[in-house]
């Protein structure tokens, strides 16, 4: 039987896609292997986001190309997508792109060495994947592709198109096949979770579908990941602060804070519109725990712009912030607001100012976890540590890969395993708590 090793970079909406290649693999008489050197085919599904993941995807490609030059090479993901038909990429066995994922096999099979389809095929998405790349218990369940937004520096939409929501029923359909199959904690992702159904001319229908999936039956949880802040739904706090099964977790990208910058960013919020939303939130759910990323280095960004970032997060108290440089793509309306030479010199000084603003965060953090000392929360292992009475785990305010951990001291735990957990002390940005039996 012949093997094949995906390596999935990026997002979790392109782990979902890896996930997808995998099974149509599996359905044409491939088994998968974890280790790239046994490979027949070996996938590198790339991300094409900005010039660090770029970076990152073409590395990957070469190294595992290096590792087994035996193995037949397929780059895949948002790089091929987005620069397939330009490559000349010899090393490639074939290049492919991601608007209809059903049309893999025709690369597997090597009927085709170049495939971008110019068009999305949502007529043959699929709702059962048979292989999920994430911890046992936790998955990713994708309700959209694409974005509608038009954040002047972002090239999603060039890459993966406008917004496309999934049918509600289908979305469903696969929330309860991951139910059934023992998954405990769904993360609903999308590019933003927010606009949800607004593509098919009406209100956003996000609150009508969580408001289905957390009445589906079974032990699992809800967890929201990445809602666009100028467009959050209406009703969602309210939900939450209903549901149990929604985790009182929000993933919420401001990206900065400096009025002018946003304009320059084409969005339409402000400090104070974005302080009140998190109050909002935190007085519907005083344990809410929130998550937001923040660009810096973006043009006109100056030191008055950025104070305006660092009074914020000090203000907003985040528990979880990500910072990330702002990154100058071909085919966004921001690419033309300087050119690289003076981009280079804004790199450098942001990098500066990213270090300050995540100084400050961290202090932040550690604060913010001192809260859940002393209480009891349920936890979903990730992993064991031979040879100890410890595992790694997670409770509702740590997202998968992103945040920090949970170490456990206990017996008889495994990965899956869903535990109460009494949390004794923060370590650096992880808790340490012991297992309730």
């Amino acid at each position: 039987m012949m093997r094949i090793y995906i390596e999935s970079l990026g997002c979790a909406k392109n782990q979902v896609d890896s996930e997808i290649l995998l099974t149509y693999a599996l359905e044409n008489g491939y088994e998968r292997t974890e280790n790239a050197e046994d490979a027949d085919v070996i996938v590198v599904n790339t991300c094409g986001f900005i010039e660090s993941a770029k970076e990152e995807s073409i590395n990957t490609f070469f190294s595992l190309h290096e590792l087994n030059p035996k193995a037949r090479i397929i780059m895949a993901g948002c790089l091929a997508e987005r620069y397939g038909r330009d490559m000349d990429l010899k090393e490639a066995d074939a290049i492919f792109g991601n608007k209809d994922l059903s049309l893999f096999p025709e690369v597997l099979n090597g009927k085709e060495k170049l495939l971008i389809p110019s068009e999305p095929n949502e007529s043959v998405e699929r709702d059962d994947r048979k292989v999920l790349l994430g911890y046992p218990g936790s998955a990713y369940l994708k309700i959209s592709e694409g974005c509608n937004h038009r954040c002047s520096y972002c090239a999603i939409p060039v890459i993966r198109g406008d917004l496309r929501s999934r049918p509600m029923d289908k979305v469903l359909a696969e929330a309860k096949r991951l139910i059934e199959s023992g998954v405990y904690e769904i993360n609903v992702v999308a590019q933003d979770l927010g606009a949800y159904g607004t593509d098919y001319g009406g209100p956003s229908r996000f609150v009508e579908l969580m408001d289905k999936l957390s009445s589906l039956e079974g032990n699992f949880v809800l967890r929201m990941l990445y809602i666009h802040p100028d467009t959050f739904p209406e009703g969602l706090i309210e939900l939450a602060a209903e549901r149990k099964k929604i985790l009182p977790y929000f993933d919420i990208p401001f990206q900065h804070a400096d009025e002018k910058v946003l304009r320059l960013m084409k969005r339409t919020g402000n400090r104070e519109k974005y302080l009140a939303l998190l109050e909002r939130i935190r007085k519907a759910l005083p344990d809410a725990v929130i998550r937001t990323t923040i660009m810096l280095g973006f043009p006109e960004e100056d030191r008055k712009a950025f104070d305006e970032v660092k009074r914020f997060v000090e203000e907003a108290r985040f528990d979880w912030m990500g910072s990330f440089l702002y990154s100058r793509e071909e085919d966004t309306p921001a690419f033309d607001m300087r050119g690289e030479e003076e981009h280079e010199k804004a790199q450098a000084k942001a990098k500066r100012w990213q270090k300050e603003l995540e100084k400050i965060q961290e202090r932040i953090t550690s604060e913010n976890l001192n809260r859940f000392v002393g209480h009891e929360y349920t936890a979903l292992v990730e992993d064991r540590i031979e040879g100890e009475d410890l595992a790694i785990g997670r409770i509702y305010s740590e997202a998968p890969d992103v945040d920090g951990l949970t170490v456990i001291m206990g017996r008889g735990m495994k990965s899956g395993d869903v535990v109460r957990v009494g949390i004794t002390r923060v370590r650096g940005i992880d808790l340490e708590g012991v297992k309730i039996d």
